[in-house]
């Protein structure tokens, strides 16, 4: 068999395996080992428990479960539901203020979790009564939590570039910094759009009225203190890793013990709750190291055949195309796959044919992982697939319908794309802080 007729296959047999529902790091396994076993023989088989030891020597996946189970003590305790009530408070006087407090809110659960779904969890049963009860419209209220859910994937200590930086050999710290001002900026389009829109059509998100801002003033400082906690935490943590103090695995463990440690204080440990976060944290990560195991096996096999460098011979020798053709291209495919699958499925499905060819191309393999995470955002809340157009469903209440919610994420998914073509366009939004610490760490 040829290469590409190789490639085709398995690539094909994928798609088809995960159209039948089964679980994505079973059908990529399955799909690794039969190849070994079909191309080199029998002996080959054992390909998936030699990726179970590389997986087990990885001392950086430590770092997994310890993150997680940091942004779940925090959301599980009810410290987001403080941070919540202070947006509320200090922004609910602007037109849109309560959209807008909700994208700062996402911003900071962002900053303590790292996953999408947690941040869709806390926007859909907190953010969401609140902006139903004030007269919000309820298109515009679907849209500012779906999209702002999904920056939990961009900004650090993003779960999503820590799978990412496993998968493609790359520093997690270059990542997480990468993702910083791509995260913001996106982050910026969410808040102007919602506050231009809303100025233009009032009744899409009223303000407060004045009796309620009256009624609220007394708490604002004490609000803001508390909501600060979070925050502290997160700079702590952050400060430690980038100054040297701690590594990245022991920066993983101070997060997880001053997430704890500050639900203590506030009097919101419980027996109950650490249950609820040990269980998160245990079915979140398992599900994130098979992924991983998986990956490496399919991985192994495709790069052993040596497909990559005939992938590399077609694209630039025989069709000759351009490197920023191809880049668009991979890009386009990103935004097609991800109507499908979720973002697992994406990097494990491409990460053994585009990163390598990404390097040949002469493109930074951090600036790539940025742009792989933004379409992964597009992704979430792209249908027919949408995770987070599924949990919107589940979550929200009977007279919120699937038009509604389809028809919410039109403008952020528009402004998810020019976020994708800017930093397309300047890579240094992206490169600009890894670079930077890596001058310094000189």
């Amino acid at each position: 068999m040829s290469h590409e007729l190789i490639t085709l296959t398995m690539f094909s047999s994928l798609l088809i395996l995960m159209s039948t529902g089964q679980r994505v790091y079973g059908v990529v396994g399955f799909i690794g080992a039969t190849a070994a076993y079909f191309l080199w023989g029998g002996n080959d088989i054992e390909m998936p428990f030699n990726a179970t030891f590389t997986v087990l020597n990885w001392f950086a996946l430590l770092t997994l479960p310890l993150f997680v189970f940091m942004g779940f003590m925090l959301s599980e305790s009810g410290l987001a539901d403080r941070l919540y009530r202070m947006f509320h408070v200090w922004m609910g006087s602007m037109p849109g203020g309560l959209g807008i407090g909700t994208i700062g809110l996402m911003v900071m659960i962002s900053a303590m979790n790292g996953l999408s779904v947690a941040g869709m969890a806390i926007g859909a049963s907190v953010a969401l009564p609140q902006m139903m009860r004030r007269g919000y419209d309820k298109v515009m209220i679907t849209g500012v939590i779906q999209a702002g859910s999904s920056l939990g994937i961009l900004i650090p200590p993003s779960i999503v570039l820590v799978l990412y930086a496993m998968i493609a050999r790359q520093p997690v710290l270059q990542l997480w910094l990468g993702g910083i001002l791509p995260g913001l900026l996106m982050a910026l389009l969410f808040t102007v759009y919602i506050y231009v829109r809303c100025r233009i059509s009032p009744e899409l998100g009223p303000p407060l009225s004045e009796e309620e801002r009256r009624a609220a003033e007394p708490e604002k400082w004490r609000l803001l203190a508390e909501g600060i906690l979070p925050l502290v935490i997160f700079a702590v943590m952050m400060g430690c890793f980038i100054t040297g103090v701690t590594s990245l695995v022991e920066t993983s463990a101070l997060g997880a013990g001053l997430a704890t440690l500050a639900a203590a204080l506030k009097r919101r440990l419980s027996k109950a709750v650490m249950e609820s976060c040990l269980r998160q944290t245990l079915s979140v990560s398992c599900m994130f190291m098979w992924i991983i195991l998986a990956a490496l096996c399919f991985g192994a096999v495709y790069d052993g055949l040596g497909a990559i460098k005939a992938i590399e011979k077609l694209l630039l020798n025989d069709l000759e195309l351009s490197r920023w053709t191809i880049l668009i291209i991979m890009m386009l495919s990103f935004i097609v796959l991800g109507m499908f699958l979720d973002d697992t499925a994406m990097l494990v499905i491409v990460a053994p044919l585009y990163i390598p060819l990404i390097k040949v191309l002469g493109f930074s393999p951090i600036w790539f992982g940025i742009l792989y995470t933004i379409t992964c955002q597009l992704a979430y809340i792209i249908p027919p697939f949408g995770y987070n157009l599924f949990l919107m469903r589940a979550m929200a209440p009977p007279e919120i319908t699937i038009v509604d919610i389809y028809k919410s994420i039109v403008p952020f998914a528009l402004l998810m794309m020019i976020t994708l073509a800017i930093i397309m366009i300047f890579p240094q939004i992206a490169l600009w802080l890894p670079d930077l610490y890596s001058n310094r760490a000189r």
